[in-house]
């Protein structure tokens, strides 16, 4: 086998073939719903809602709790978001894209604690601190959290927390042997930038039209 295949993908040789495809059909759902974000269109909450359905069956199999708390929280606020993103401020607009006021930082960080908490209370009861993975997987669960949660509101901020996230996670699940995701979170980060410029030209253009 080519080394670099092997070194890349080696790992997938134990797996059951119906995880990879469902894997690689989540990482592709995945892409779907961030490109979706970066263009503000409400396909962002279907799609991803497809990804992590997926990824929540496949991360309890695999015993990765955190992770799997993720992607469940995910799929709750991918309702609230599809809510707030279709509800209509007036007749004719719905929920613009805007800053984060001072409250939402407060909420923010009170989720971000509460989700740190709630981890490792979780990771305790399951005996899971078994490796410096499990902390890193608590300040992730935690950055995710509080990005999903933003984005749901469409606050521009969200792009930050989701980049941090990613940039993080790329090697973390490389390491944890899922390549197939490990490149998805690299696509991620990539978007999220894009998404973040996009976000702030559209509110930029909203003030100088206001």
């Amino acid at each position: 086998m080519n080394p670099i295949f092997e070194f890349f993908f080696g790992q997938y040789s134990g797996y059951e073939t119906t995880d990879i495809v469902l894997e690689i059909v989540a990482v592709f759902f995945g892409f779907l719903s961030v490109w979706f974000s970066k263009q503000n269109n409400v396909l962002v909450f279907p799609t991803g809602m497809i990804s992590t359905i997926i990824f929540v069956y496949l991360l309890l199999k695999w015993e990765l709790l955190g992770d799997m708390m993720i992607n469940g929280y995910y799929f709750i606020m991918s309702v609230y978001g599809w809510y707030i993103w279709t509800r209509k401020v007036d007749e004719e607009h719905v929920t613009p894209i805007s800053k984060t006021s001072f409250n939402e930082k407060k909420t923010s960080l009170a989720i971000f604690l509460g989700t740190l908490v709630f981890v490792f209370l979780v990771y305790n009861v399951f005996d899971k601190w078994t490796s410096w993975v499990a902390y890193i997987d608590t300040i992730t669960t935690a950055i995710f959290f509080v990005g999903m949660w933003l984005m749901a509101r469409r606050k521009l901020e969200n792009w930050i927390f989701w980049i941090i996230g990613d940039v993080i996670s790329v090697p973390l699940y490389f390491y944890k042997g899922f390549t197939f995701t490990s490149l998805q979170y690299l696509g991620f980060t990539v978007i999220a930038i894009f998404g973040y410029i996009a976000w702030k030209k559209s509110i930029n253009n909203n003030l100088q039209t206001a």
